[in-house]
């Protein structure tokens, strides 16, 4: 190689070195410099409330314990809006909004000395920009504090497996798999890894190493993250939302080399997710997709988040676990799902629960009242003689 060709290598790495410092330097600008748009952000914080909404002719509508409201003020028009939110966006998501229609991104804001963290998703609707925006807690909340099971710290035990969190979107499961995580940083020196889109909590170092990577500003995608992640010695991960074959294959994959795996999933109930996660892949691996869940599912837990009748308490989780016991094994692998829930209920004893049992002990513990318990009740009828002190189990079906 000629000191000339030499010389050419060189001077383009070192344009490339300044193009990557100056998307970082376009990103940290961007987050420093205040923004009009954060004065509803703050307002959204001072509020307690979880998610700012913000739609050309409507005023800011934030949702406080589960109710929308709007903020004292008038209609955003058109050419407000665009004035509000774009400044929002890099270079990068600008380009994906142009492109998608919409982006999603972290977005930070500094009120009364504390930073805050949001889940801002940009959109359009009717050809005119909107946002919503869900806040990030934070701090991270126990499991007592968040009224969880005590069973949760089993599932947290593990070396090597999948836990995954279902429910739909709002359900605190992002909130809960954060709780477990953290557990784990104040019980074990572990190295933990996280790929997410975007980053919303964000842990502090207890006992564990944790490194956070955000999908589109630490690594391009979400495959390249996960080929990194096998390279990057780490023994629990979280990676985000079961949404298509390539995300279950790679976390499965990891979880059966000896990584412990935290997962999302929208599905509506414990036993429904064996089917949800199927539904990703064509019938004839449908066999083999029901043996790796089988020998490698740790527990699956589903939850819902339901108004709170107790003061200072804003909403709390119904919560499902299904824990993958040698009968539950045995259900799966025989694709038995419809027996499943009779699994859940006879298996009270080691810890799981389905969400009439949930709802009963949310009801005792006057957490809920009883309307609310019997609008979301799966089984009305279970639920009314659960109340009653009755507890149906047919451990003769399995």
């Amino acid at each position: 190689m000629s000191l000339a060709e030499s010389g050419e290598m060189h001077h383009a790495g070192h344009e490339q070195d300044q193009v990557n410092l100056g998307d970082l330097e376009d990103r940290f600008l961007a987050k420093s410099k205040e923004l009009e748009v954060d004065k509803y952000f703050r307002a959204l914080v001072k509020l307690q409330g979880s998610d700012l909404h913000m739609k050309v002719g409507q005023p800011p509508i934030v949702r406080v314990n589960g109710k929308l409201k709007q903020l004292n003020r008038g209609p955003i028009d058109l050419e407000e809006m665009c004035r509000l939110l774009f400044p929002m966006m890099n270079k990068r998501h600008r380009a994906i909004f142009d492109k998608q229609g919409g982006t999603d991104f972290a977005h930070t804001v500094s009120v009364e000395g504390e930073t805050w963290r949001f889940r801002v998703n940009m959109l359009t609707q009717m050809g005119r920009i909107g946002l919503v925006a869900r806040r990030v807690s934070n701090w991270i909340p126990d499991f007592s504090g968040l009224h969880l099971p005590p069973v949760m710290e089993q599932l947290c035990r593990y070396d090597q497996g999948m836990v995954l969190l279902a429910g739909v979107t709002g359900s605190g499961k992002t909130t809960t798999i954060a709780s477990m995580l953290n557990w784990i940083n104040a019980h074990y020196s572990k190295h933990i890894l996280t790929l997410e889109d975007p980053i919303e909590f964000v842990y502090t170092e207890d006992k564990c190493l944790i490194n956070q990577r955000e999908v589109g500003e630490d690594v391009i995608d979400f495959a390249v993250g996960m080929k990194h992640a096998v390279r990057e010695d780490p023994d629990v991960m979280l990676v985000g939302e079961m949404r298509d074959q390539e995300t279950f294959m790679t976390a499965i994959h990891a979880a059966e080399t000896g990584h412990l795996v935290f997962g999302t999933i929208h599905a509506a109930s414990a036993p429904t997710t064996i089917g949800r996660i199927l539904d990703l892949f064509p019938e004839e691996m449908h066999g083999a997709i029901r043996s790796a869940i089988a020998f490698n599912m740790r527990g699956i837990v589903a939850q819902k988040l339901l108004p709170s009748i107790k003061p200072g308490v804003g909403r709390v989780p119904t919560v499902e676990i299904m824990l993958f016991t040698p009968i539950v094994r045995k259900l799966v692998l025989e694709g038995q799902d419809e027996k499943l829930p009779d699994a859940i209920r006879i298996g009270a004893d080691e810890g799981m629960q389905d969400f009439t049992m949930s709802l009963k002990q949310l009801v005792d513990e006057e957490l809920i009242d009883r309307p609310t318990a019997f609008e979301v009740a799966p089984n009305r009828e279970a639920l009314k003689m659960a109340l009653k002190g009755i507890l149906v189990s047919q451990p003769g079906i399995l």
